[in-house]
C-alpha cells in the first residue's frame, strides 16, 4: 500500500493526485484478491489430495476376503438357512396350545411352618331385614410373620355370610396390611 495516509494529507491533494491514489489502491486490492483466490485454490487442492489418500489408506479393500474364504462363508450360510427352515417346519407341525396364558401364582408357604389361625367374622349374624344370615364359605389368606429366630404363618379366615331373603352378602373387611397384596406381616 502506498503508506498510511492521514486526513490532513488527503485534504491537501488535488484531483489528479486523488485519482492516482485511488488507482493505486484498486490495483493493490486486485492483487490481494488474486492472491486470496490462489490460496483458496491451493487449500481446496490439498484437501482433495488428503481425502484421496485417506480413502486409499483406510478403504474397505483391506477387509475384503479372498474368493476361497468367501466361498467357505457361503457354505456356512447355506447350512444355517437349511437348519432354520427345518426348525420352522417343526414348529409349524406342532399343535398350538390355545389355552390362555396362566396367571403367575405365588408359591404356597411351606406346610412345616407353625400356623396361627385368626378368624374374622361379622359382628352380627342377623341381616338388616331381620333374617338370620347363613354361612356359605370363607376366604383364607396366609401371611408370613417373623419373630427373631422363628417364622410363623398367620392364617386369616374371613367367613362369607348371606341372607336368603334379600340375597345380601356380608363379610368382615380385610385387615390392613403392610404391603398391599403381599404376604409379610408387620413383624
Amino acid at each position: 500500500m502506498a503508506g498510511m495516509i492521514d486526513t490532513v494529507q488527503l485534504q491537501g491533494m488535488n484531483a489528479d493526485q486523488l485519482r492516482a491514489l485511488a488507482m493505486e489502491l484498486m490495483s493493490e486490492v486486485r492483487a490481494r484478491d488474486s492472491e486470496l483466490r490462489l490460496k483458496d485454490t491451493r487449500i481446496a487442492q490439498l484437501t482433495h489430495e488428503m481425502a484421496v489418500l485417506k480413502r486409499w489408506k483406510f478403504a474397505a479393500r483391506s477387509e475384503k476376503l479372498p474368493a476361497e474364504q468367501q466361498s467357505l462363508l457361503d457354505e456356512a450360510i447355506d447350512a444355517d438357512l437349511i437348519a432354520i427352515e427345518h426348525e420352522l417346519e417343526q414348529l409349524a407341525s406342532q399343535p398350538k396350545d390355545e389355552s390362555p396364558p396362566s396367571k403367575p401364582r405365588r408359591a404356597p408357604l411351606p406346610p412345616n411352618l407353625p400356623r396361627v389361625e385368626i378368624r374374622h367374622e361379622p359382628t352380627s349374624t342377623t341381616c338388616g331385614c331381620g333374617c338370620q344370615l347363613k354361612r356359605i364359605g370363607e376366604d383364607v389368606s396366609e401371611k408370613l410373620d417373623y419373630t427373631p429366630g422363628v417364622f410363623t404363618v398367620e392364617r386369616h379366615v374371613r367367613g362369607k355370610w348371606v341372607c336368603a331373603q334379600c340375597e345380601t352378602l356380608t363379610q368382615a373387611p380385610v385387615p390392613a396390611q403392610v404391603i398391599d397384596k403381599g404376604i409379610p406381616t408387620a413383624g
